[in-house]
């Protein structure tokens, strides 16, 4: 039997990922019914998060897609890509060009981004992320880091 193989990964990721935060939970305490522990509340949203993959998987096999799919291997390993470049770069280049480069580099995992909307992201984002993690909640990040001489 054939299977829609967006719904089936989908699916299977989902199970892992509950799988994962459930191996997790083992080391704390679950507690009674009546007094949850703090490992109580992780293991079920764990199972929630298990039971949502395995319709999802049961779905991907009711409704099957005719069509190969192949994968955005372009888009999936810039968005991968973003979040590993902001850790590498962040106390070197500071807050607003990390910001600026992750976005840059993930505007483009899209096929359809012109080089128009990725400089207004960029601008946007970087303004945006400044004002909420400098300004907002205070944290301590250069703006311009030190490779650029700040």
């Amino acid at each position: 039997m054939k299977a829609n193989s967006k719904d089936l990964s989908a699916g299977l990721l989902f199970m892992a990922v509950a799988g994962l935060f459930a191996l997790g939970t083992l080391e704390l305490e679950l507690g009674t019914p009546l007094k949850l522990g703090p490992g109580a509340f992780p293991l079920l949203l764990a199972g929630v998060l298990a039971l949502l993959g395995a319709i999802i998987v049961a779905q991907a096999f009711r409704h099957p897609v005719a069509h190969v799919m192949t994968l955005p291997w372009r888009g999936m390993a810039l968005i991968l890509a973003a979040p590993v470049l902001f850790g590498l770069t962040v106390r070197g280049l500071g807050l607003v060009a990390s910001i600026g480069l992750v976005v840059a580099v993930s505007a483009f995992a899209s096929h359809r981004m012109s080089l128009r909307l990725a400089v207004i992201l960029i601008i946007a984002l970087t303004v945006f992320c400044v004002l909420v993690f400098k300004f907002g909640l205070g944290l301590p990040m250069r703006l311009v880091g030190p490779w650029l001489g700040g």
